[in-house]
């Protein structure tokens, strides 16, 4: 999946898009709040980390405005900034969750993966319905009992089509959630993606809509279905 790091700190920076992108994230890092409004408006994100201290454009501003405009991606404030009144107005503005540094590298993931299932509308980690489920810890996928690892890009196409079962998502759409900048796209890169999770998964779990994209068919949602018995 991809993640916005905003961070004007260099050495910061660097060390958190390494250790995002050793853990399978694909990172699009600005290091100012007018390049931060721009990629956020752009969109295509599982999630925003936040510093709030940035050159040009305040992170408080930054997310102000991406809320005004509707934009309801989960966004995690990490900022030097302790104080009480800081956190409530970080968090009054619209940030999902608020980490001041120093931090741990684990509980930032776990905070990220918090926030992404809150979005989703899930209590626990694991998405999806009684036909396809997904654990956002472990990133396996559970198939008719069947439990699979997925890779890094695997997991961030099926998170997805999983979002939205039952909707359709352009070749455009998914390159969007699966590919950072400056990375190299070959144009069947999404079909040859596509083939390969479906020579593991079965090949009527992801449905090609002829010209238009792929879906996952919508269903009873997993939690229901266990809660009817």
């Amino acid at each position: 999946m991809r993640v916005l790091l905003v961070e004007d700190d260099e050495m910061i920076g660097q060390s958190l898009h390494k250790a995002l992108e050793a853990n399978g994230w694909s990172v699009d890092w600005v290091k100012e709040g007018l390049l931060a409004q721009s990629a956020m408006d752009e969109g295509g994100y599982a999630c925003v980390l936040l510093d709030l201290g940035l050159p040009r454009r305040d992170g408080i501003e930054v997310l102000r405005t991406a809320r005004g405009k509707g934009d309801r991606t989960p966004v995690l404030v990490l900022t030097a900034r302790d104080g009480l009144d800081d956190r409530i107005t970080g968090l009054d503005v619209g940030a999902d969750d608020y980490l001041v540094k120093p931090y741990e590298f684990r509980e930032l993931l776990a905070r990220m993966r918090a926030v992404i299932r809150r979005r989703d509308g899930a209590a626990h980690s694991v998405i999806g319905s009684e036909a396809v489920q997904l654990d956002l810890t472990t990133r396996e996928v559970l198939v008719q009992g069947e439990r699979s690892q997925l890779s890094a890009r695997e997991f961030a196409l099926l998170h997805a089509l999983l979002e939205r079962p039952g909707a359709i998502l352009s070749r455009d759409q998914l390159e969007s959630r699966i590919y950072g900048w400056g990375e190299e796209v070959s144009s069947n890169a999404v079909d040859v993606l596509i083939h390969g999770m479906r020579r593991k998964l079965g090949a009527e779990v992801i449905r090609n809509v002829r010209g238009l994209g792929w879906r996952i068919a919508a269903s009873q949602p997993a939690t229901a279905q266990r809660g009817a018995h």
